[in-house]
């Protein structure tokens, strides 16, 4: 989302309030939600970073993205990229797609895959696209019927209420030739990356949005947006998908709306391979205001995301998430609560966002971690050959523990992921560690053990 201010929020929080409930949460949050597996059917945690370049386009796509991203990514222990990639820049003119687009694409999934970094290919627009001065749906694509759009350049995010954009929402989902370019342009980039070993899962569209209905609040109009368009679009993407890739995981998110802990209206996408990927945004934080934990925002919002999954039995990965003020006096807190949290029901996590400076960066110019961004970087278990009963890392002591029961058939080798640092492990339950270098360790079980690893800090 990456919104820099968000004087919209104040509508955004007024439209929600009534629907705030503050709700406990606890170590069963995940209960009943499928975990992420592996090309072979291990436990897989993704933990990583967006990464994007959303000023260069046509010739010059892309190339603010580096083989560094992903080489420091990798050395601070994260395996998972959402990569943004857009179809105004990969097809300008409306059956026109860019082989130079196509090519750039690769180049970056290349470096992904030498540094063994899984990638989300994610169809990313804001504000719909370049008819409002955004990235995203092509111009060729926008349909407003003449309606009103007054730009908000110190508050993006409220543009998304123009009658204009809202109106371009509903085109795109509603009419027929709309659907058919949004299903082509999916099937191209299927059908080019199935077979790239970089490529985990496509992200059928980034945070969509829609129009509201005279009198309709918020929430309302989320919830009926979800169900009866995105669900039926999502349908259709995920068919146009595997008609060329029958095997990479399809991420569909909700609105933007769930970030206030409203439950998504989403229903049943027809196809083996869905993931939930919801985002984790703070109307109140992004907007510059500091973390509140006597607030309930975390609980709320993990009661009210883990609904769909439930459900639906389907895995969940956040996004985005990760707030622009970073150094604020709470943050610290904010990062330890949210990072538990997001190990309590997830499968995984994206942040907002890998590059090397300031705003919302991972990283300085150095690539050192930016203010409290160095509590993203725990040990954890990349994949797991058996099913986890428990795993948890305590940031106060610096232990990490995770047990699970080793599978009987397949793979025996669980694979841990560890931050820069000096990290002692230990395994019981007819496990050996094999360690390999200082970021990586493999634990190898005998079928059907009650493994403990625990990885202590020092």
């Amino acid at each position: 989302m990456s919104r820099t201010t968000l004087a919209a929020g104040a509508l955004v929080a007024a439209l929600l309030a009534p629907t705030a409930a503050h709700a406990g949460t606890g170590a069963d949050a995940g209960a009943g939600i499928p975990v992420l597996t592996d090309e072979r059917g291990r436990t897989l945690t993704l933990r990583g970073w967006n990464v994007e370049d959303k000023a260069n386009r046509g010739e010059q796509a892309l190339d603010a993205i580096t083989e560094r991203h992903f080489r420091d990514m990798r050395a601070k222990g994260f395996n998972f990229a959402r990569l943004l990639v857009f179809w105004d820049d990969l097809e300008p003119r409306r059956g026109h797609y860019s082989e130079s687009y196509l090519r750039r694409i690769e180049r970056v999934l290349d470096w992904a895959e030498k540094h063994d970094v899984h990638v989300l290919l994610d169809a990313h627009q804001d504000v719909f696209g370049p008819a409002f001065g955004h990235r995203g749906v092509p111009a060729w694509a926008t349909r407003t019927d003449g309606l009103p759009f007054t730009p908000h350049p110190d508050d993006w995010f409220a543009e998304y209420f123009e009658p204009a954009v809202q109106r371009a929402f509903t085109h795109l989902y509603e009419d027929e030739d709309l659907r058919r370019a949004q299903a082509r342009m999916w099937r191209v980039l299927a059908d080019r990356f199935e077979d790239h070993p970089a490529v985990l899962g496509y992200d059928l569209i980034n945070e969509p949005m829609g129009e509201l209905r005279e009198g309709e609040d918020l929430p309302t109009a989320a919830r009926r947006i979800e169900r009866d368009q995105l669900t039926p679009m999502y349908n259709r993407l995920a068919d146009a998908v595997r008609s060329v890739d029958r095997d990479a995981w399809i991420f569909v998110e909700p609105t933007p709306i769930v970030g206030e802990g409203v439950p998504t209206g989403l229903g049943r996408i027809d196809d083996p391979k869905i993931v939930y990927a919801p985002h984790f945004y703070n109307t109140a934080m992004e907007a510059g205001a500091d973390y509140d934990p006597a607030a309930g925002w975390i609980e709320t919002y993990e009661q009210a995301v883990t609904r769909y999954p439930k459900e639906y039995k389907v895995p969940v990965v956040v996004g985005e998430w990760g707030p622009l003020n970073n150094s604020l006096p709470n943050m610290n807190r904010f990062y330890r609560d949210a990072m538990a949290s997001l190990g309590r029901y997830g499968s995984g996590w994206a942040g907002y966002v890998w590059c090397y400076g300031g705003g919302y960066c991972a990283v300085d110019g150095s690539g050192a971690f930016r203010t409290n961004k160095e509590e993203t970087a725990q040990p954890y278990a990349e994949a797991v050959a058996g099913a986890v009963r428990s795993s948890g890392y305590d940031s106060g002591t610096g232990v990490y523990r995770l047990e699970y029961d080793s599978g009987r058939r397949g793979s025996r080798v669980t694979e841990l992921s560890l931050p820069p640092g000096a990290w002692r492990m230990a395994a019981g339950g007819k496990a050996v560690v094999l360690r390999k270098d200082a970021g990586r360790a493999w634990v190898v079980a005998a079928p059907g053990a009650r493994v403990t690893v625990t990885v202590t800090r020092g």
